[in-house]
């Protein structure tokens, strides 16, 4: 009786210990299938931040790339332009700044433009604006100098609104025209420019 007992406790024994054995096996088996699944779903979610990343960091490139050329193309234009003005002002200033300090220039130049206001042969009345520097050495000269059939038709006045040159303008207009250095300066600098542009940059 005693060995029956024996052999059953074994028995049960035996199968509990096998049972736990395979129970083990299969918590065992599923862990390492999880362990595996969260793995590969860890592997694929790396590779999709990096593939997001390289794309963030090639579409960060390619518009530092393009932001960079077109900073350079427009840097490269303004300096072209600023060397283009240069020139051109060294080319016409001195000489602009010459003819305009010349009181026989500038009282033929007043006469020619005054008379381009004739109408029906009558000469228009008109402002005409000088600067103040230049006044003592003009006004005696004008007087002097201004075609009688004009003379009667312009009155002078002097500003301190620019260096040299005149201003011109009807009295009964609201507009004038500028003779100043600046505007001579600024036109024969447009003048020059495409000459300017060929031979510094051809």
């Amino acid at each position: 009786m005693q060995n029956k007992l024996q052999e059953l406790t074994d028995k049960l024994y035996n199968e509990g210990l096998a049972k736990g054995r395979q129970d083990a096996d299969n918590l065992l088996s599923q862990a390492r299938e999880q362990a595996g699944k969260i793995v590969a779903e860890a592997n694929e979610q790396a590779e999709r931040i990096l593939a997001d990343a390289r794309k963030a960091a090639d579409d960060l490139r390619t518009r530092t790339e393009g932001d960079i050329k077109m900073a350079s193309t427009q840097t490269l234009a303004a300096l072209r332009q600023q060397i283009e003005q240069m020139v051109s002002a060294k080319a016409v200033s001195a000489k602009v700044d010459d003819a305009l300090a010349d009181k026989e220039f500038v009282s033929k130049l007043i006469a020619t433009v005054a008379g381009a206001f004739k109408a029906d042969g009558a000469a228009a009345s008109l402002d005409v604006i000088l600067p103040e520097q230049m006044k003592s050495q003009l006004d005696d000269f004008l007087a002097k100098n201004i075609d009688k059939a004009l003379a009667g038709s312009l009155s002078f006045s002097f500003s301190d609104d620019f260096a040299e040159g005149f201003r011109i303008a009807p009295k009964d207009g609201g507009y004038y025209l500028n003779f100043t250095d600046e505007s001579f300066k600024a036109l024969l600098g447009e003048y020059l420019r495409p000459a300017t542009t060929k031979i510094l940059f051809g």
